[in-house]
């Protein structure tokens, strides 16, 4: 069958010189025992030997694939020139040509914006530097006006103190002499 050997065929036996020499049992080539062995090789290749048929048919779904799908790929590419074709020819300069009608325009507008982008943040720092500097005035008005004020209460303390310090005077004078009168009517 297939081994890549020397095969033996069913019924021989190998000589010792290389060459094939029949068994006496199974009688000349055309016995009926001979016959039922070569009927068996042929019905055994044709039953489990499927190698030729099985290469044949390979090739042949190999041409045809190949085949439609060479016709699909040309199919393929044949699209994808006229696509590119139609595209360098047509979108390609459409495109070209509105691009430069429009970007001057766009060119216009942006500057419009980073120009009123400008102005706006121009005014939003002026604003912040008018803020800061109110707020640093207005600061240094409260700090002056705590200092107005803390000097005030200390006046006003010393004066509450001082008014406080003559009328305990007066009072100490005044039950002193209470005190001497009281004594001068104990006496009696």
């Amino acid at each position: 069958m297939s081994g890549g050997g020397t095969e033996t065929p069913v019924g021989c036996e190998a000589a010792p010189g290389g060459g094939v020499k029949k068994k006496d049992s199974l009688g000349t080539a055309g016995s009926p025992a001979h016959l039922i062995i070569k009927d068996l090789g042929e019905i055994h290749s044709r039953l489990l030997d499927h190698r030729p048929v099985i290469q044949g048919e390979t090739r042949y779904f190999v041409k045809e694939f190949e085949e439609k799908r060479g016709l699909r790929e040309m199919r393929v590419l044949k699209n994808l020139k006229n696509m590119i074709h139609e595209t360098n020819e047509h979108t390609l300069p459409k495109c070209r040509e509105a691009m430069q009608d429009n970007l001057n325009e766009v060119l216009q507008r942006l500057q419009a914006a980073n120009h009123s982008v400008c102005r706006l943040q121009q005014k939003e720092q002026e604003q912040k530097k008018l803020y800061s500097d109110h707020l640093l005035a207005s600061e240094n008005q409260h700090i002056t006006q705590w200092e107005d004020f803390m000097r005030e209460q200390h006046s006003k303390q010393a004066e509450v103190d001082e008014e406080h310090r003559k009328a305990m005077e007066r009072l100490k004078e005044q039950y002193a002499e209470m005190e001497k009168d009281l004594a001068k009517f104990s006496t009696f």
